[in-house]
């Protein structure tokens, strides 16, 4: 058995390494392909505003170019409009010929163009807009406040001196500094998409940009402690009606249909959209595995992104299963208990109505209910991603358990009953042991599932794994090497939880010899 399962693990490391090897091909047969596009198709498609029509037209759901984009789609039948939930993704996109164009703000796209040489900026506006801070409806007197704020910072030269800062010819020089003697009495969160330079973007671990050190002036005039949560575009404006987030400023638009649900500050700033497309220029140089794999994790010790954004994955995992065994078990046990003799039937309709609506609906949609609408008042995030994967795993677990419950042999049963156990003794001494074995696949592949699941907890903005990858992306806007290196992150984890629980299971399997 043990040479058995040496020529196993042997096999296992060999796949991986197969594996890794392979996604490393990949990124360099990709990078040659990138090459040969771009050389081929070095005529470009799309050369002015006119010529979006009958195009397809890339965004970031949720953002003013995807309400823009949207409103010429409808009045140019054929266009089409490719939504994303980064910028990044849709510059990917377009680099790699999927879509002809991206819809954008103009300094995001500047920093865009200056990564990805082969793209450009078309030289016709698309439209004009001015960013303001969104607040929560009814919250009036920190509305007026910040609006008071701003027209200090912008009388007294501090925006202009934030804005040189990110923008224009100085940047870089002379950046604005909190107040150290602001008394911070009180503390002000905003919600922002760090996904956004220079508006708002990961430098060094912290989040920064012309958002991030305007609403920190803001801060210092009106006494407040800035606390800065990083989370996609389109849940800001959830966070900050919900309460999860006191104030909202990611290079936000106001509009009419905005306006419905939040209000708005006084404008900070005022910006465009703009068109990048794809330029004749070919890239002469590409990066090396080498080069690539230091800008994206060494540089600026990147990978510690990845490294704690895997923390919390596996503390939320780890806590979720114990939910969900604990839970799973009380569903199971009462619903095998009215199965069986037809006892709790209220508490077994509870049971059934539970289970068929956790696993009826998305687990994104039950984390974002639970955390903006159920848990408003609870602001660790990593608790309410616990909470809510390990009830939506309970419904899972409970149907893994019953059926283990229920294909014991019912003589079992008698037999524990008489020997003078109980019904609750029966279960616990007779039953559940030996439905354990037979369900411990499933249990384990449960496990698997839930571990991957956790990575939609970047929607209510909190960092996990994936999380860790996608602001490594928004950093050096390299598509392939941070996703891989999830992917690889995600897959090791799998194979040695799979590992573990095949030793269990052969160790349960011995002991019935």
């Amino acid at each position: 058995m043990r040479t058995k399962r040496k020529k196993q693990i042997i096999w296992e490391v060999i796949i991986l390494f197969v594996l890794v090897a392979v996604a490393v091909g990949a990124v360099q047969f990709k990078r040659i392909h990138e090459q040969k596009m771009a050389e081929k198709n070095a005529v470009q498609k799309v050369k002015s505003v006119d010529d979006l029509a009958g195009r397809k037209i890339g965004v970031q759901i949720g953002t003013t170019g995807d309400i823009y984009s949207t409103d010429y789609a409808k009045e140019n039948k054929g266009t089409e409009v490719e939504r994303y939930n980064k910028g990044a993704d849709a510059i990917q996109a377009l680099k790699v010929g999927k879509i002809d164009s991206v819809i954008i703000d103009e300094q995001p796209a500047k920093a865009y163009c200056e990564k990805n040489p082969e793209l450009k900026i078309l030289k016709d506006e698309f439209a004009n807009e001015d960013y303001a801070v969104c607040v929560a409806k009814g919250n009036d007197t920190l509305r007026e406040q910040i609006n008071q704020a701003l027209d200090e910072i912008t009388k007294d030269g501090t925006m202009q001196k934030i804005n040189d800062y990110y923008i224009g010819v100085n940047a870089g020089k002379d950046r604005y500094q909190a107040d150290p003697k602001n008394p911070k009495k009180k503390k002000l969160t905003m919600a922002t998409n760090a996904e956004f330079p220079p508006y708002e973007y990961y430098d060094k671990g912290k989040i920064v940009g012309v958002d991030a050190d305007m609403m920190q002036a803001v801060c210092d005039r009106l006494g407040m402690d800035l606390e800065i949560q990083n989370m996609d575009f389109d849940s800001i404006i959830t966070a900050v009606t919900s309460g999860k987030a006191d104030v909202g400023a990611a290079g936000m638009t106001v509009t009419e249909d905005r306006l419905k649900n939040i209000d708005f500050t006084n404008k900070y700033t005022t910006a465009k959209q703009v068109v990048i497309v794809k330029g004749t220029k070919s890239v002469v140089k590409k990066q090396t595995f080498r080069e690539a794999f230091y800008n994206n994790f060494v540089k600026e010790h990147r990978y510690e992104y990845l490294l704690k954004g895997f923390g919390n994955t596996l503390v939320i995992t780890f806590f979720a299963i114990i939910i969900g065994i604990v839970f799973g078990l009380i569903l199971s046990l009462i619903r095998t208990s009215h199965d069986r003799n037809g006892s709790w039937p209220i508490l077994n309709a509870l049971c059934r109505i539970y289970i068929t609506v956790m696993r009826g609906t998305p687990a994104v949609v039950q984390l974002m209910i639970i955390y903006y609408v159920i848990l408003t008042s609870v602001q660790n995030k990593i608790l309410v991603a616990i909470i809510g994967f390990g009830l939506n795993s309970a419904a899972y677990v409970s149907e893994v358990m019953r059926s283990g419950i229920m294909s014991v042999d019912q003589g079992q049963f008698e037999a524990g009953r008489s020997l003078g156990l109980n019904y609750w003794q029966t279960m616990r001494s007779v039953i559940i042991p030996q439905a354990f074995k037979n369900i411990l696949p499933a249990l384990g592949n449960e496990f698997i599932v839930l571990i991957k699941e956790t990575s939609i907890s970047g929607y209510i903005g909190m960092m996990d794994l994936t999380k860790g990858g996608d602001i490594v992306r928004s950093i050096t806007y390299e598509a392939y090497m941070p996703l891989f290196a999830v992917a690889i992150v995600y897959l090791v984890t799998v194979m040695i939880l799979s590992a573990g629980v095949n030793k269990l299971e052969r160790k349960l399997r011995n002991s019935e010899r």
